[in-house]
Formats: structure tokens, C-alpha cells, sequence
């Protein structure tokens, strides 16, 4: 099980979350911040995961 690291648009904080199989990619999840619990979008493709916020 792959893992990738984001970082939280919101509080800035890092965390890991597990990565889609790569016949899942490229994807886009809902997400709540683990840290802050604030909503975001978290963005998988083949070079990793990238988190935003809702709003942007």
C-alpha cells in the first residue's frame, strides 16, 4: 500500500494518505483534514497527491 504526503491548505499541516491503485488515476477525493478537520479536495496522479482547499 503506497502512501503519499499532503499538506493542509487550511492549518499547513502534514499528513499521509493512501494512494488509489494506478489504475485508479489520475483521481480527486473529499478529504477532511486530520489535523483541523476542515474540508478539502485532494488531488492523485501518477507523480503523487496534492491537497486544496474547497474554494479554490
Amino acid at each position: 500500500m503506497e502512501t503519499a504526503l499532503v499538506q493542509c491548505p487550511t492549518c499547513f499541516e502534514s499528513f499521509e494518505v493512501v494512494m488509489p491503485s494506478p489504475e485508479e488515476l489520475p483521481a480527486e477525493v473529499d478529504y477532511d483534514c486530520e489535523v483541523c478537520c476542515r474540508p478539502m479536495l485532494i488531488v492523485f496522479d501518477e507523480s503523487g497527491a496534492f491537497a486544496r482547499g474547497l474554494g479554490e
